[in-house]
């Protein structure tokens, strides 16, 4: 189905050639949602860009233009207003024509892309040997949340997490276990809070034990020439923290689909990247260092600075695997498109191995490599989020709070309304509610920006919450129960009839579902689909208070009720691709 905006860019396409030409073939309406809704639904802007081009007043063009335009199927008469405004109103008879047409469609109407990419989402990313902490909570919801929309447009999205599983950490830590706890790497008789706490005790030993540093490198070199039993003991490390990783991710719900390629992987091709780095001039050893120095970066002597890619004893780094991970993603990977979802923190080395992406010729204008910068998340102090210890809060105990917390709302909640529920009814909702909260707190924020993590706000029932989306699609199930309706049974037959000003407000947002995936898929911004469904929400609630839905006459009734399915369908849709689950009671 062509959507509401695609249909009216056609209508101002055809409507600029008649009236100025070939040339404007293409032209972008800049079609805008209106401001007021007494100007309209839409407004379109382009005369205003044309004044200069075509050497008339803005006001002058658009009246050209709307002399031209055909939408009388769609819209009532255009008007012109201000200094070259072109506002359109909807006709309610062309909103009930759209309604009825997906009513039947599972998608709602949102076709796939015309042009489907091959899309590498980079996330959850965590490290090995470490328990994984607050700071990869929007890795996780935000990647996983993007990747469901790009594919649910119809793009090719391969999810990779790129472990942290290589080089000095691990020559450190095995070093360490060797000699503290040596029966550990031939048993794996270990979980994943002693290795944590062992990596921590390794650490401490490296920043201060230059003998321990030289025992660990060689652990590293080991490492890298593949020595078996150093091998053997990577593996049981690895082994551990990816069994214990994915026991986290099903909690969260994140797509099953993941596949670890971590920077192990890319291990065979580092010194290829030098080959070609050095093959393109682009290698200068400074320091004993093999690096490529960089346009737009000085340090503070202002001189250019260097991204190192080879260190003075031989040794690779974090640039030199994501170097390989590029060229690997754009040569074997084949991928049009490839979107990191990391802190802001890290803006400075992405924009670095970019640069160096391109002047070697392996990111092209056919290929987009972005990095989606994300803000922190704070405690209620202000300070990023740590736990009692100090240290940044697990994420596995943030989860299981939220969960708990969402819990005991809900037992307070049936005591109040005196319901007795199953065991299995309880820890359902708390599970589902609890990280729908989790989940939407962190996805309704603008991602570049930093946010204060509270229990409190994200499980109300009241504000842009999870759960105020969940009761919005729950009360409608409840019509259905009370009434006996079966939703999928309102046949084809039944007319859509949009009298009242609520019904036709709440059917005209329906149809914009469409854009906001759009405009999600190109900025990467998901908090915009939380706007959406909140504003949805909103009108369906506004709808619900002033339009009897059980209790009118038919076909209002069915009508009403087909409108309120499509609503709870859209809240359905929207927060599967938020990566949340809903619920048919709470």
């Amino acid at each position: 189905m062509n959507s509401t905006i695609a249909q009216l860019k056609d209508r101002f396409d055809q409507a600029l050639v008649a009236a100025f030409g070939d040339d404007l073939a293409g032209t972008d309406p800049i079609l805008v949602a209106a401001s007021n809704p007494k100007f309209g639904d839409y407004q379109a802007n382009v005369a205003m860009s044309l004044a200069k081009r075509l050497g008339q007043a803005p006001r002058a063009i658009a009246e050209q233009i709307v002399q031209q335009l055909q939408v009388e199927d769609l819209c009532e008469p255009p008007t012109v207003a201000g200094p070259g405004f072109v506002n359109l109103r909807f006709k309610p008879s062309y909103i009930e024509a759209q309604l009825k047409a997906i009513q039947a469609d599972p998608r709602l109407g949102i076709g796939s892309t015309p042009q489907p990419q091959r899309v590498i989402v980079d996330y959850p990313s965590p490290n090995i040997a470490k328990e994984m902490h607050v700071g990869h909570l929007r890795p996780c919801i935000i990647g996983d949340c993007l990747a469901r929309i790009l594919e649910f447009l119809g793009h090719d999205v391969l999810r990779l997490s790129h472990i942290g599983d290589w080089g000095t950490p691990f020559g450190m830590l095995i070093a360490y276990l060797r000699e503290a706890y040596p029966e550990a790497l031939t048993t794996g008789s270990l979980d994943l809070a002693d290795l944590a706490m062992f990596y921590r005790q390794a650490k401490q030993r490296f920043d201060g034990d230059e003998a321990f540093q030289a025992i660990a490198r060689t652990s590293v070199v080991q490492l890298q020439a593949g020595d078996p039993e150093t091998i053997q003991a990577w593996k049981i490390v690895c082994d551990l923290s990816n069994r214990t990783n994915l026991k986290l991710f099903d909690v969260m719900g994140l797509s099953p689909l993941i596949k670890e390629r971590g920077e192990s992987f890319y291990n065979p091709f580092l010194a290829d990247v030098l080959v070609e780095l050095k093959r393109l001039g682009l290698l200068v050893e400074d320091s004993g260092a093999q690096c490529v120095f960089l346009d737009g970066f000085t340090n503070k002597e202002g001189k250019p600075l260097p991204l190192i890619v080879q260190k003075t004893d031989g040794g690779y780094n974090y640039a030199t695997t994501d170097l390989a991970a590029i060229r690997y993603r754009v040569g074997v990977d084949r991928v049009q498109r490839v979107v990191y979802p990391v802190g802001a923190e890290q803006i400075n080395h992405f924009a670095q191995i970019f640069q160096v992406g391109r002047r070697a010729g392996w990111i092209t204008d056919d290929v987009e490599f972005v990095h989606t910068p994300l803000g922190s998340i704070l405690g209620e102090d202000g300070k990023k989020l740590k736990s009692r210890s100090g240290e940044a809060a697990r994420l596995q105990d943030l989860l299981v709070e939220a969960i708990a917390r969402a819990r005991a709302d809900l037992e307070t909640r049936l005591v109040e309304e005196a319901r007795v529920e199953t065991e299995e009814f309880i820890a359902n909702v708390a599970q589902i509610v609890g990280m729908g909260a989790v989940k939407y707190a962190d996805l309704s924020q603008n991602r570049t920006s930093n946010y204060i993590f509270s229990y409190d706000k994200m499980l109300a029932l009241q504000g842009n919450t999870a759960p105020y989306m969940l009761y919005a699609y729950v009360r409608v199930q409840g019509i259905s129960r009370r009434g006996g309706i079966d939703f999928s049974a309102l046949g084809a037959d039944c007319p859509i009839l949009l009298h009242d000003e609520t019904e036709l407000a709440l059917a005209k947002y329906l149809l914009q579902f469409d854009e906001v995936l759009d405009s999600v898929a190109a900025d990467l911004l998901p908090n915009r689909l939380c706007e959406y469904l909140f504003e949805l929400s909103k009108k369906f609630n506004q709808f619900y208070d002033r339009c009897p839905i059980l209790q009118a006459e038919e076909p209002q009734r069915t009508s009403r009720l087909i409108l309120a399915d499509l609503m709870a369908r859209t809240i359905k849709l929207g927060l599967s691709l938020l990566g949340i689950q809903v619920l048919e009671r709470m």
